[in-house]
């Protein structure tokens, strides 16, 4: 039986649970495959050192990569193609190569919807702020209205990101994304907060903004799922907010890339519940 070689590409990614998660989905299908994780954490300009490991990625036969921080963005200059999603986005988060092409691919948006959705489907769109509008954000931002946000308002550190992530929505969605400089401001009547910055990661401890803007009227989105119960998540169900954690963009995502790697579909529920599984280990 053949092998499926695939991998994934990104900073500080030691401890990801993506290789358990695949291998054993894959196992479920009858398939073998190995999931290699490619950290270039620590690496002097690591950004140097893309075009190298896709070309080598040509080379050694891989179906396929996943691509996260800080890479999501930059990488699209060295690919062969890109979906309309990927394209749209402005940000990669897996790339399939087939017979030397490189495709660059989106199921970070198609994810995060899929854990919004499941984990609050009466969830209120009228006024959402996005915190972040780097490679994630960027794709959540147009998951969000595709599925119905009203207003979405972009925060970001870097204000020039955030203005021209809201010229891209507002080009293919219409005038329902704004860019605001202080998440204050942002939050003002808001019935949502999405957080896509690392704030919270357990390299990068800490919450993304003030405790005291948080309240029983928001529902929030994370992001960040190393560790699942970011100070983030236990601040906001602490003021009475209603909550979704990382883990459900991260098994969204891998469901989408599960699929564009191997072509079978995989089973969302059994990989969510041995996400969770691994968390525990």
């Amino acid at each position: 039986m053949k092998k499926t070689l695939v991998g994934l590409i990104g900073c500080g990614i030691a401890r990801s649970l993506s290789p358990a998660l695949h291998e054993e989905e894959a196992r479920h299908h009858g398939l073998r495959l190995h999931y290699q994780l490619i950290d270039l954490e620590g690496v002097p300009n690591p950004q140097d050192a893309l075009p190298g490991l896709l070309q080598a990625a040509r080379q050694m036969g891989f179906a396929g990569l996943n691509i996260t921080y800080p890479f999501k963005q930059t990488v699209l200059a060295l690919l062969d193609d890109l979906s309309d999603e990927a394209r749209a986005m402005g940000a990669a988060n897996t790339v399939v190569v087939d017979q030397g092409r490189l495709t660059g691919h989106n199921t970070d948006g198609a994810g995060w919807a899929w854990g919004l959705q499941r984990a609050l489907p009466q969830a209120d769109l009228r006024r959402v702020v996005l915190l972040g509008a780097g490679g994630a954000g960027s794709a959540i931002a147009h998951a969000a209205l595709r599925m119905g946000v009203q207003q979405l308002c972009v925060v970001d550190v870097d204000v020039a990101r955030a203005q021209a992530l809201v010229a891209t929505l507002t080009r293919l969605y219409g005038p329902r994304a704004m860019a605001c400089e202080h998440v204050t401001q942002a939050l003002e009547s808001a019935t949502g907060l999405i957080h896509a910055t690392p704030t919270g990661m357990d390299k990068l401890p800490g919450l993304p903004l003030p405790a005291e803007l948080l309240g029983p009227h928001l529902w929030v989105s994370e992001v960040v799922y190393f560790p699942l119960e970011t100070a983030l998540m236990k601040t906001a169900r602490a003021r009475g907010c209603t909550v979704v954690d990382g883990g459900s963009m991260a098994v969204g995502q891998a469901v989408g890339a599960f699929e564009l790697f191997t072509g079978c579909k995989p089973d969302a529920q059994r990989m969510r519940a041995h996400f969770l599984q691994l968390l525990t280990q």
